[in-house]
């Protein structure tokens, strides 16, 4: 694969950097090491990253106003998130807001959400409009009819083989839809029809993508500029893009659409990394020259790119075609053929994103080793992205009125129930890196969950705890149902790169 991808022989020292860092007890020996001897200014350079790990921690803690967690370093388990203060059975331990997160494509044909925070934005009338709108469209679709031009609010959408998440409403809506008169739809759409109490609901107005793709939509010009500058600005598809470049996206982001989503994640992670590489570079330059310097070196731009790839380094990683779980339909003895598929599969992807997106200044970027670990970490270290929808609590709302207002309000809501069926409410979903939460190790019985309270509206990852936890404790998750069997969990777990040791396991271990 390397011939096929030369990029990794090319750059083997700066892939080996920023995939195989010491250990702790490695960088203590090496500090140790500097005191009595010299080391080269690459593994000085690289010292002076990896000491920065638990100010890192720290500092991100300290900005998302965890006080009551820390990270530490375990000598067998690697990172472990531990108890600062003693946490109640049902209490808040995390909110931890994602380093990159993406909306399933199909969901975004249900859900019209914030492409950074991924709160709900727009309006009910707007997200009930766009639902039927849809709705219509694949009936018309199955049926081989066409369809009329599409509202400006119904932005056209790819699809993935993502199931849809549905909630049932107590009202109890019809299990046949029902067709809305004609005008209905539209009227919902373009805010012409106000739905009894939805001001009750009132949603952030929809921001469009400054670059204009027609594909993002943010609740705020500050989201829309903080996807900018973290990873969108290079992966906009609107017509201030080149128009090779867009094409190219556009080819990369069919290909993810069509095999693997979690390409369009490793996307935002490389972009991120590029674009915190040009403005570190930026700063660095800008020093040099206030102090009469020669321009950055070689090795001074390995120090950059490792500092901008730190948040990527933190998570734990395997190369995807090692850690993905062998699908119950490939036989074991078809193994080593899927792995090869599938490292042939995310070898076309990279070609593809690298096509789009390349800079010389940050090749390692786009070595398939990369590429595979980035998207392994996501296999490994993912937490579902969900986010409930408003459109389920205005049901709910309207049937928990009185009479007579319950009554009145029901003749324009009903109607629009029917019509949507059973699935009357799609949660957002999607996936996501949060690098809090990719600190918690497993337990097979854990002492904490994730878990959406009422008032979580948006896509942070939310932790709480499951019983008491005391101060010093570590505080763990399960990564596998905890309701299968022994043999099942260990199972589940292989795919992790671990056979669990937890006092459930040792108990029930035969």
């Amino acid at each position: 694969m390397d011939s096929i991808c030369p990029i990794g022989l090319q750059c083997a020292t700066e892939i080996s950097a920023l995939l195989s860092p010491p250990s702790p007890l490695q960088v203590q020996v090496i500090f140790s090491f500097i005191l009595c001897t010299f080391l080269n200014p690459f593994h000085f350079t690289l010292l002076l990253i990896l000491l920065t790990l638990q100010k890192y921690y720290h500092d991100l803690l300290t900005a998302r106003g965890c006080s009551g967690i820390k990270v530490k370093q375990d000598g067998n388990f690697g990172k472990g998130l531990y108890a600062d203060m003693d946490f109640k059975e049902g209490e808040l331990v995390l909110k931890d807001p994602m380093l990159v997160g993406a909306q399933h494509p199909l969901n975004k044909i249900d859900c019209l959400v914030c492409s950074f925070c991924f709160c709900f934005i727009g309006s009910i009338e707007l997200q009930i409009g766009r639902r039927l709108y849809m709705q219509q469209l694949r009936a018309n679709e199955s049926h081989g009819c066409e369809v009329g031009s599409s509202s400006k609010h119904c932005h056209e959408m790819d699809s993935s083989d993502e199931e849809e998440s549905t909630q049932q409403c107590t009202s109890g809506s019809s299990k046949t839809k029902v067709p809305l008169p004609e005008g209905i739809v539209e009227s919902l759409m373009n805010g012409q029809l106000v739905l009894p109490f939805s001001e009750k609901f009132s949603l952030p107005p929809a921001v469009p993508c400054p670059g204009g793709c027609g594909e993002a939509y943010y609740c705020s010009m500050s989201c829309a500029e903080a996807d900018w500058g973290s990873s969108h600005s290079l992966l906009c598809t609107g017509e201030s893009s080149d128009s090779a470049r867009r094409e190219a996206l556009l080819k990369f982001i069919k290909h993810a659409n069509e095999t693997n989503d979690i390409f369009l994640l490793a996307a935002k992670a490389i972009s991120s990394t590029m674009l915190m590489y040009r403005k570190l570079k930026a700063v660095s330059l800008e020093e040099q020259m206030k102090h009469n310097t020669s321009c950055v070196s070689n090795h001074c731009n390995l120090s950059i790119l490792l500092e901008a790839w730190k948040p990527i380094s933190m998570g734990h990683k395997r190369r995807w075609w090692d850690c993905i779980a062998l699908p119950d339909d490939v036989d074991s003895s078809d193994e080593a053929s899927f792995r090869l598929q599938i490292k042939m599969l995310a070898f076309e992807s990279l070609q593809l994103l690298k096509t789009a997106i390349f800079d010389k200044e940050c090749e390692p970027l786009f070595s398939l080793e990369i590429y595979g670990n980035i998207i392994g970490m996501f296999e490994l270290n993912n937490l579902d992205l969900v986010v409930a929808s408003p459109v389920e609590d205005y049901f709910l709302y309207i049937d928990d009125l009185t009479y007579p207002n319950k009554e009145e309000a029901e003749k324009i809501t009903q109607p629009v129930l029917d019509a949507l069926g059973e699935e009357y409410s799609i949660y957002c979903e999607g996936t996501a890196f949060f690098p809090l939460q990719s600190c918690l190790n497993h337990s097979c019985c854990p002492n904490a969950k994730a878990f959406k309270r009422e008032e979580d509206k948006d896509g942070q990852a939310t932790i709480i705890a499951q019983r008491s936890i005391c101060k010093g404790e570590e505080i763990t998750i399960s990564y596998v149902d905890e309701d299968l069997t022994f043999e099942e969990r260990q199972a589940s777990l292989a795919d992790y790169g671990f056979r669990c040791r937890c006092s459930k396991c040792i108990e029930e271990e035969p």
